[in-house]
């Protein structure tokens, strides 16, 4: 591998193997028409240029460009299917509060992101340093995952179980 990106995601630094980490240019300003678009695919991902155009109030081609930019500026990181989690079979959702040991979130985002069901993962400030959010058939799966998979990752502390019993995703626009 030539190059390998060093720094967090997000954090404005890129290093290469070898070289000194590099600033990562900002994403340019974003107007209204912007916001408008990032409005438009949140709510519909699979929208047209053409539509999302229509409904921005802009030609295709502005539109086009546009969303090449936000996907080139890495404000839009993606493009996929909003789910159904309990009609996927995956019925219990619970978040999972961590304690780690300092300076191991590297680490222990790695070994989190392996982690079936693992649908997001933050690093937090609080009582707690890290907050993530599963998804698992059952409560039996949920079990096994918190006592057998998160508490044997060397780093982890301690644990804390919040059982979801009615979720509602706000991006989505549904």
């Amino acid at each position: 591998m030539a190059s390998e990106q060093m720094a967090e995601p997000g954090d404005g630094v890129e290093s290469t193997a070898g070289q000194a980490p590099v600033p990562r240019p900002l994403s340019r300003p974003m107007d209204a028409v912007d916001r408008g678009i990032l409005r438009v695919l949140q709510t519909d991902g699979r929208a047209s240029v053409r539509s999302v155009a229509e409904r921005v109030h802009v030609s295709r081609a502005n539109a086009y460009a546009r969303i090449n930019r936000l996907v080139e500026d890495g404000v839009i990181r993606g493009f996929g299917a909003r789910v159904d989690h309990e009609r996927a079979g995956q019925g219990t959702s619970a978040y999972i509060t961590l304690r780690i040991v300092q300076n191991s979130w590297r680490t222990v985002r790695e070994r989190l992101r392996q982690l079936p069901g693992a649908s997001h993962i933050a690093l937090v400030g609080g009582d707690f340093d890290v907050l993530l959010l599963v998804h698992t058939p059952d409560n039996r799966a949920l079990r096994e995952l918190v006592l057998t998979r998160i508490q044997s990752i060397p780093e982890v502390l301690g644990s804390r179980t919040l059982l979801v019993f009615e979720e509602e995703d706000l991006e989505s626009g549904d």
